[in-house]
């Protein structure tokens, strides 16, 4: 397989998943990748999709993509967000449908999400992979909606 680069569904600050505040991201439980935490001044976000492929799970929290090489890529919008029944989000995509790399997925007003006292913390992460399935993983820096975050080797 040649490198799928695996866009930033959001723009903020990218962090390590062992920095994100829930523990079955933070031990990569579900598999590894990174995690962006939107500006403070951030009050509503189009989180976009991070590869091509199709759509097999959409909740207004969270999505995941499947990219042709067989790799899904999950991006949770904020942490303990399912906890809102969906009040902030607006889904812009449908389970089965076919996206390109940077077709937005769902907004989410990330205002709100802070209000309750709830984590911005967005992970995006391989799903059933191994850290070898990626390539080096920068955090500590700053990504725009679209750039690269990660690449799948």
């Amino acid at each position: 397989m040649s490198p799928v680069p695996v866009l930033a569904p959001l723009s903020g600050w990218v962090l390590p998943l062992s920095e994100v505040p829930d523990p079955v991201f933070a031990q990569a439980l579900v598999g590894p990748g990174l995690a962006i935490e939107p500006a403070p001044d951030t009050a509503v976000i189009t989180a976009v999709a991070p590869v091509t492929g199709k759509v097999i799970k959409v909740m207004p929290h969270a999505y995941v993509v499947l990219h042709g090489s067989g790799r899904a890529v999950l991006v949770h919008v904020g942490i303990d967000t399912v906890n809102l029944e969906g009040e902030g989000f607006t889904v812009r995509a449908a389970k089965g449908d076919s996206v390109r790399a940077g077709d937005p997925m769902v907004e989410c007003d990330i205002a709100l999400v802070r209000s309750k006292g709830l984590s911005a913390c967005c992970p995006v992460v391989v799903l059933d992979a191994k850290p070898e399935h990626l390539g080096e993983l920068r955090a500590e820096r700053d990504v725009v909606s679209g750039e690269q975050l990660l690449t799948l080797v």
